[in-house]
């Protein structure tokens, strides 16, 4: 009997700075430990540190979490943090 594939998640991250930080996983909670604490965590978190899930957004595979990153790192700073807002928002109203 074959395991479900796993999703993938894209997710960003808020650094101490206040500056914004993209990746993909299939493990969000596992891979915002390792940026806090682990040195398997980007170089950029590593300086910036504590950090913070603010945003994840699920897909079937990797190669679609991966186009999705691309594009979402493409936007501007104000277009992610209103991104980050609405879904914080929508959250709320659950």
């Amino acid at each position: 009997m074959s395991q479900p594939a796993p999703a993938y998640y894209l997710y960003v991250l808020r650094c101490a700075d206040n500056s914004l930080y993209t990746g993909v996983t299939t493990d969000v909670a596992r891979r915002e430990r390792e940026h806090n604490t682990s040195p398997k965590g980007a170089k950029y978190t590593a300086a910036r540190r504590p950090v913070r899930v603010v945003y994840t957004e699920t897909y079937a595979d990797r190669s679609s979490a991966q186009v999705a990153e691309s594009a979402f790192k493409k936007q501007s700073r104000a277009d992610k943090l209103a991104a980050i807002s609405h879904s914080q928002a929508a959250l709320r109203h659950r």
